[in-house]
C-alpha cells in the first residue's frame, strides 16, 4: 500500500477541509493517509473526531516509508514541506489553496484526480536546484543554511540602505547601496526575485540568478549567472547600518557590518511531482494572466509549402551597401578608398 503524507496549513479552514477530504478519497483509492502530528490534532480538533485509517508520522511510520507528499496551500506550505522533507528523496506535488502558487502542481478543483493520479503512480518527478547558504564574519562562519527560492539580504531598517560589494566567482562587481540583494534559483526567479525586477527563467535552466533592491547605482541590473559559480554579497564596515539574511522567507540571521554572504548550488535538490505536460510558458501565461490576444503560432510542418515565384526570394549570401559618395543633407561626405592615404 502507497502511503501519502498530507502536508496541510492548519491555520486556514479552507486547507483543513481539503486534508479531511484528502484522507477520505485516498482512503477510498487504497492508499493510506498520513500526518504529522500536529496536522492531525488540528484536523481532528475542526472536525470534533478523529480522521479515521490515518497514520501519524514518526509514530506509525517513518519518513522513509513514505512515498510522496501532498502539500495543500500555497508556495508558503510547499516551502515549509520541502524545509521537512529536505533529507528525504521524497517528491511533493502542490495543491494550491492560495493565490499564484507557482509551486502548486494542480488546482483546489482538481483534488480527486490529482489523488487519483498519485495513487494510480502517473506522474513524473523533477528535480528543482536549491543552494546552499553561508554567513561568515572574520572568516568565521557563523551559519548555513539552505534555500529552494532565494537567499535574500535585506536592510533591517527602513530608515537606512545597506551598503554592499556584490562578487561573482572571487572578483567584485559593483558597490552601491541598497534595500538588499536576492540570490535567487530558477525556481525562485518567479518569486521575490521576480518581484525584485529579476528575469524570469525557465525551472530546467541550470544557472543563478542576483537582483539588486532598490540599488543607488548607474549599473545594477540582475546577473544569470553559471551554476557553477559563487556569487557573494559583503556588508561594507562604512557605516553601522543593520542587515538580514531571510532563505525562503522561512530562516533568518541577522548581519552585522563585515558579514559576507556566500551562494553555491547545492547538491541535494528538492523533487516535485508533476502530474502533466503542460510547458512552463503556458503556465506562466495562466499564472500572470498574460494576454496573448492576436497570437497565431508557427505554421504546421504539413502545411509550410516553398516560396512562389510571386513571392520575393532572398538567396544565400550577403550584399553590399556602398557608402554615400556624394555630400547630402544631413549625412557627412564619405571619402572614397581610393582618395584614402
Amino acid at each position: 500500500m502507497r502511503r501519502i503524507l498530507i502536508f496541510t496549513h492548519t491555520g486556514r479552514q479552507e486547507a483543513i477541509t481539503a486534508a479531511i477530504e484528502t484522507c477520505a478519497l485516498l482512503n477510498e483509492a487504497g492508499a493510506i493517509p498520513v500526518m504529522r502530528r500536529k496536522d492531525q490534532l488540528a484536523v481532528t480538533e475542526a472536525i470534533g473526531a478523529a480522521v479515521p485509517s490515518v497514520q501519524v508520522l514518526d509514530e506509525d511510520c517513518q519518513i522513509e516509508d513514505i512515498d510522496l507528499g501532498v502539500v495543500l496551500g500555497g508556495d508558503g506550505s510547499v516551502l515549509r514541506a520541502a524545509e521537512l522533507v529536505r533529507e528525504s528523496p521524497m517528491p511533493l506535488v502542490g495543491v494550491n489553496l492560495g493565490h499564484v502558487g507557482f509551486l502548486a502542481e494542480a488546482e483546489r478543483s482538481e483534488l480527486a484526480s490529482t489523488v487519483q493520479a498519485l495513487v494510480n503512480e502517473t506522474y513524473t518527478v523533477e528535480e528543482r536546484m536549491t543552494i546552499e547558504v553561508k554567513v561568515w564574519l572574520d572568516n568565521v562562519c557563523l551559519a548555513e543554511t539552505w534555500a529552494l527560492n532565494e537567499a535574500a539580504v535585506e536592510k533591517a531598517n527602513r530608515e537606512r540602505m545597506v551598503e554592499v560589494v556584490i562578487e561573482v566567482d572571487g572578483r567584485p562587481i559593483s558597490t552601491f547601496g541598497c534595500d538588499g540583494v536576492v540570490m535567487a534559483t530558477p525556481t525562485g526567479s518567479t518569486a521575490y526575485s521576480f518581484s525584485a525586477g529579476g528575469p524570469v527563467v525557465w525551472p530546467d535552466v541550470a544557472a543563478l540568478i542576483m537582483v539588486p533592491i532598490s540599488a543607488h547605482a548607474l549599473f545594477a541590473k540582475p546577473l544569470v549567472i553559471s551554476p557553477d559559480s559563487i556569487m557573494a554579497v559583503e556588508m561594507l564596515t562604512r557605516t553601522d547600518a543593520g542587515a538580514v539574511l531571510w532563505c525562503d522567507g522561512r530562516r533568518t540571521i541577522e548581519l552585522p557590518p563585515g558579514a559576507r554572504v556566500e551562494v553555491t548550488r547545492s547538491d541535494r535538490p528538492v523533487y516535485m511531482a508533476r502530474l502533466n505536460t503542460t510547458p512552463f510558458s503556458e503556465r506562466l501565461v495562466n499564472k500572470f494572466e498574460l494576454p496573448i490576444t492576436g497570437w497565431r503560432g508557427p505554421a504546421k510542418e504539413e502545411a509550410r509549402r516553398p516560396a512562389t515565384t510571386a513571392l520575393p526570394v532572398i538567396g544565400p549570401g550577403l550584399q553590399s551597401v556602398d557608402p554615400h559618395y556624394r555630400d547630402e543633407p544631413g549625412i557627412p561626405m564619405v571619402g572614397r578608398p581610393e582618395d584614402q592615404g
